[in-house]
Formats: C-alpha cells, sequence, structure tokens
C-alpha cells in the first residue's frame, strides 16, 4: 500500500485571511486536535510581521507548545527572511518554508523583492542558519495573478537555481487554484526527470473545485507528499480570488476508498473540520463537512 504524507497547513494558511485574530489558547487547542486526528507533520504557523499578518502575532508562542508538546512530531513554519527563521530558530524548530514566486510580479507583490532579493537572502538564512531543513514554496507555479500560466521551464530554471544551493525539497504552489489535471501532469512529469534527487509537494488551492483532483493526479504521477487544510480553509491574502485550499479531510476520504495509505482518521478529520467551520467564519471548500446523513456504503 502506498503511502501519502499529508501537510496540514490549516494554522498558516488556513487562518491567515481570518478577520478575527484567535486567543492563543484557542489556536493550540486546535493543534492539539490536528495532532489527534493523525496527522504526523503540520505548519503551525508563520513568522512574518504582524503588521502583514496580525494572525501570526504569537508565532513564537505557538511554535515554543508544539515543540514543548510534540518533539516527535514535522513541525513546520514559514519564514520570508533571515529574521523570521532566526525567530523560528530560537523557537526551537527545525523545519522551515521559504517562499519564491516563479513570476516576479507575484514576488514583489508577496513579498517586496525582486528575484535576485530572494536569492541573497535564501543565500542568507543557509549560511547562518545551515542547522534547519529548509524546504522552498515555489509560489504561483501553475498561474500568476499577474503574469498568467508560466512556462514549465520557467519552474526548472528557478528550481535549477535554488537547487545549486543545496535545497532538495520543494512546493508547488497553486497559488491562485488555476491548475488542471493536463498541467500537473505535465509539470510533474518534468521536473520529477530533470530533478530526481529532489521531492517536490503541491499545494492546490480549490478556487475552482480541482485541489482533490490536482492532488490525486500528482500522486497517480508518483509524487507522495501533499498539502491540505481542514475544511479547505485559507486562501493567499495577496493573490486576488485565490479562496480555500483543498480540504484535507475530502482528500483522505477518497484516498482511503483509493488504497492509500494516509495514517489519518477521517473521522476525527471530519468531526474537526465541523468544529472548526461551526466556530470561524471564513473561506471554506470543503465539501464531506456538509454531508448531513452518511450510509454504510458512502462514509
Amino acid at each position: 500500500m502506498q503511502k501519502v504524507k499529508i501537510l496540514e497547513c490549516g494554522p498558516r494558511d488556513g487562518w491567515q485571511n481570518l478577520k478575527r485574530v484567535l486567543p492563543t489558547e484557542e489556536k493550540l487547542k486546535y493543534i492539539d486536535g490536528l495532532f489527534a486526528c493523525g496527522l504526523e507533520s503540520v505548519e503551525i504557523t508563520s513568522f512574518v510581521s504582524p503588521k502583514s499578518i496580525p494572525q501570526m502575532v504569537d508565532a513564537g508562542e505557538v511554535a515554543h507548545y508544539c515543540v514543548e508538546k510534540y518533539p516527535d512530531k514535522e513541525l513546520v513554519a514559514l519564514v520570508p527572511n533571515f529574521k523570521g527563521a532566526e525567530l523560528a530558530r530560537a523557537a526551537g524548530l527545525k523545519n522551515l518554508t521559504y517562499v519564491i514566486s516563479v513570476s516576479e510580479s507575484h514576488n514583489k507583490a508577496n513579498i517586496n523583492r525582486t528575484h535576485e532579493q530572494s536569492f541573497a537572502e535564501l543565500r542568507n538564512v543557509l549560511d547562518n542558519c545551515p542547522e534547519l531543513k529548509l524546504t522552498v514554496d515555489i509560489a504561483t507555479a501553475f498561474g500568476c495573478p499577474f503574469e498568467g500560466i508560466p512556462a514549465v521551464s520557467s519552474l526548472v530554471d528557478l528550481i535549477g537555481k535554488v537547487r545549486g544551493y543545496g535545497i532538495r525539497n520543494f512546493t508547488l504552489g497553486d497559488t491562485i487554484g488555476v491548475a488542471n489535471p493536463k498541467q500537473v501532469r505535465e509539470t510533474m512529469k518534468v521536473l520529477t526527470a530533470a530533478y530526481p534527487d529532489c521531492t517536490f509537494r503541491p499545494h492546490f488551492h480549490d478556487t475552482r473545485n480541482n485541489g482533490i483532483v490536482n492532488s490525486i493526479t500528482a500522486i497517480e504521477c508518483g509524487i507522495n507528499e501533499v498539502e491540505t487544510t481542514l475544511g479547505g480553509l485559507g486562501g493567499c491574502p495577496f493573490a486576488p480570488g485565490a479562496s480555500g485550499n483543498t480540504a484535507t479531510e475530502d482528500l483522505v476520504w477518497l484516498l482511503d476508498r483509493m488504497g492509500y495509505e494516509t495514517g489519518v482518521d477521517f473521522e476525527k478529520a471530519l468531526a474537526a473540520a465541523q468544529y472548526e467551520h461551526s466556530l470561524l467564519n471564513g473561506n471554506y471548500s470543503g465539501h464531506q463537512m456538509n454531508i448531513t446523513k452518511r450510509s454504510a456504503c458512502c462514509g
């Protein structure tokens, strides 16, 4: 049975757009619930400026709690720069993601840097935090609100440059939810052939209801890691129209029935998604949590 690792991004991607800043205690209770579902990998926060994303003002406190309580889990945080990496390291985290958009226009809108400035800052992080495991998150990998669909060759070139720094782990972000299965299949084929020593983890937004089918397409291409959020909550605050993510419980339900192993308990994940939906007003794309009557054949 093929195992698929799910990285739950709800505490970062799901919450960053919420208008209400959640109390830290509420966040910690929610994260406890994620691990209770059987998830092994969770993106717990991001070390960004609270002026830009007020929701992440307590990133250090959240990280300290998780490091102490879940030392054997994969705890991930997003960092936009060396300062963020320093703060994450001080909190005890070892797994970080650093964002670069394949589209330079989006890179400037998202983190206010050119590509060369992003590469220089990445080099700074690597030189000064060599003990950290860094994944580079390639935003707008399948489409950009400013420049349209990127050529796959642009992805190959960008990944090749970053790979030259010693990075072997990449997230491929469908930032505005425009990817389709044909594009996913072609992209995965090219990237895995060009860089067989690298790991690629897709993150599909569900703006156009393609998150599940794109995730399955990537998995059937041999990809064994994907990113999701409970309830499909989330979106990108700097990408107009990027509503919702692939819902964790929806993907777990489907993978269970296709014979894949995720280690995630569907019923617990579903209950957690429904609980979240009852408490938080946000942009959800999940379907399973809206089913009120279940049958023996369908779950």
